[in-house]
């Protein structure tokens, strides 16, 4: 029983730490678990911090209106793509994404990249705390930096914008921020560097989607974006 004891204490800890750590995540520079398992098995990781404010407005445009255009107003996870996901499955179609900025960000801070019923279990109930205690422009500036954004460890928008266009991430044009947004699903097999047709096809949709999506909904005083 102590044996048994001692591992449901274990378990619950690791459970409850990410509840306990996200409240600090408000500042500082936090790594994904993917940049961390990196790191421990001597691949190369190349990530460069860059506030929201110093990138270019159209990568945070882009990226929200291609991945997560309810953003602004859900809480954490957007129920009504959550159930068109479901209907699809239920119909036999191939699935779409139905995570949220949010949930990426819980799954790339805390969890494993592999799909599988637990971990979408872990997810949910992060998302929601982690939309209730960081802001919106905070959770945003995580994922931008935080993201896997190249072939060969680029993580963040400075390294897979120096990566794939050789400039900073503060230089990004509409296009170029549209091609970093296209290649977020999988940058390992999408290049924004070398990009194919499908991936110019979808920069244009996302060019077009910025232009007339703006991010006031989700700090009005910051009218840059």
């Amino acid at each position: 029983m102590r044996i048994v004891r001692t591992l449901f204490l274990c378990v619950l800890l690791v459970v409850l730490l990410p509840y306990l750590v996200t409240p600090l995540y408000r500042a500082g520079h936090p790594v994904s678990t993917l940049m961390a398992w990196r790191w421990l098995t001597g691949a190369p990781v190349l990530r460069q911090w860059v506030d929201l404010g110093a990138m270019s407005p159209w990568l945070p445009r882009s990226v929200v209106a291609s991945e997560d255009a309810k953003f602004c107003s859900h809480r954490g996870i957007d129920w009504d793509a959550l159930r068109d996901v479901l209907d699809d499955a239920e119909d036999g179609e191939v699935t779409r994404g139905g995570s949220t900025i949010t949930q990426q960000v819980a799954k790339n801070l805390f969890l494993w990249q592999s799909r599988s019923v637990i971990r979408k279990a872990l997810e949910f109930p992060l998302a929601l705390w982690i939309d209730l205690v960081l802001p919106k422009q905070r959770i945003l500036e995580i994922y931008l930096n935080i993201a896997e954004l190249g072939p060969s460890g680029q993580f963040g928008a400075q390294a897979g914008s120096l990566y794939a266009f050789g400039r900073p991430a503060t230089n990004l044009s509409p296009r170029e921020a549209a091609l970093l947004a296209a290649i977020l699903p999988n940058p390992v097999a999408r290049s924004a560097r070398n990009p194919g047709p499908g991936v110019r096809r979808l920069s244009g949709i996302y060019v077009a989607r910025a232009q007339s999506y703006g991010l006031q909904r989700c700090w009005p005083e910051n009218r840059a974006f």
